[in-house]
């Protein structure tokens, strides 16, 4: 299952925890986002604990969405090490997906 990112837990889950993180931004009332999310949970269950795979709802969370510019939906940042390495903004596919996510894991 995806991991839930949230205001309060934000900084030490996806930025001082080290390694790589993919964070989908999204909402409830989204269509594309709701495309998105099997894709998460299916990446979320195949990286386990090698990857932080997880989603932060942008109507419960605005401080990380305010501080990442988030201004369109879904949005999905990957960071590694604490720092953003992609972003990529709308629907993607799975493939898509683990391929950014695989050249930031060496």
């Amino acid at each position: 299952m995806a991991f839930e990112f949230t205001d309060g837990n934000f900084e030490a889950e996806a930025i001082t925890s080290g390694g790589v993180s993919v964070v989908d931004f999204w909402a409830e009332w989204c269509g594309p986002c709701r495309m998105i999310t099997p894709i998460i949970e299916e990446l979320a269950g195949e990286y386990g604990d090698k990857v932080k795979v997880g989603k932060l709802n942008v109507d419960e969370n605005s401080a990380v969405s305010e501080r990442y510019a988030i201004r369109s939906i879904p949005t999905i940042l990957i960071f590694k090490d604490g720092e953003i390495v992609d972003r990529h903004v709308g629907t993607t596919t799975k493939a898509a997906l683990q391929q950014k996510i695989e050249q930031h894991m060496n």
